[in-house]
C-alpha cells in the first residue's frame, strides 16, 4: 500500500470512493468534496495499491478558544480493501497531520449505527462525548467522538 498526501491528479479516483462509500443523500458532492480537499487548513491522505485508489481520509483545523481544534470530515475505504487495516493507517496519518498543524484535540461525527467505525475510533483513544440526533439525513442519529492529541 502506498500512502501519501493528496494531489490534484488522485480528485477522479477520490470521487469514485465517494460514490462506492456513500449514496445520495449522504454522498459529498464533488463540489464540496474538492473544496476541503484544496482547503489549506486540512490534510487528505490518500492510499493506493497498484496505482488504484483504495481510500482517503480527510481532517480540516480551526483555531478555537485560542486552541486549535482538527475535525475528521471522512474516512473513506473502497470495498475490497476494508479489514485490511487501510482506516486504521489513514486515521493515522491524519492524525500526524492535525498533531503538526498544532492541534490539541481532534473531533468527529460517526454514524450511531456504524459499528465498524465505533471500533475503530474507540480502539484508537476516541472517546464518545454525546449523540445528535437528526444529524444526517433521513433522522439517522450521529455519535461525537474527541481525543486529546499529545504535540
Amino acid at each position: 500500500m502506498d500512502y501519501h498526501l493528496y494531489k490534484p491528479d488522485d480528485f477522479p479516483q477520490l470521487y469514485s470512493i465517494e460514490e462506492q462509500c456513500f449514496q445520495p443523500p449522504h454522498r459529498f458532492s464533488r463540489r464540496y468534496l474538492r473544496s476541503l480537499v484544496n482547503r489549506a487548513n486540512a490534510a487528505t491522505w490518500i492510499v493506493k495499491e497498484d496505482g488504484r485508489l483504495k481510500g482517503f481520509a480527510i481532517t480540516v483545523w480551526t483555531l478555537r478558544k485560542k486552541e486549535i481544534i482538527a475535525y475528521i470530515q471522512t474516512i473513506e475505504v473502497a470495498p475490497d480493501a476494508r479489514r485490511r487495516g487501510v482506516g486504521r493507517a489513514l486515521l493515522s496519518r491524519i492524525e500526524d497531520s492535525a498533531r503538526a498543524a498544532g492541534a490539541a484535540q481532534i473531533w468527529l461525527h460517526v454514524q450511531a449505527a456504524n459499528a465498524a467505525a465505533i471500533h475503530l475510533y474507540e480502539a484508537r483513544g476516541y472517546l464518545c462525548q454525546g449523540r445528535r440526533e437528526n444529524y444526517y439525513p433521513e433522522g439517522r442519529a450521529a455519535l461525537i467522538y474527541a481525543k486529546t492529541l499529545s504535540l
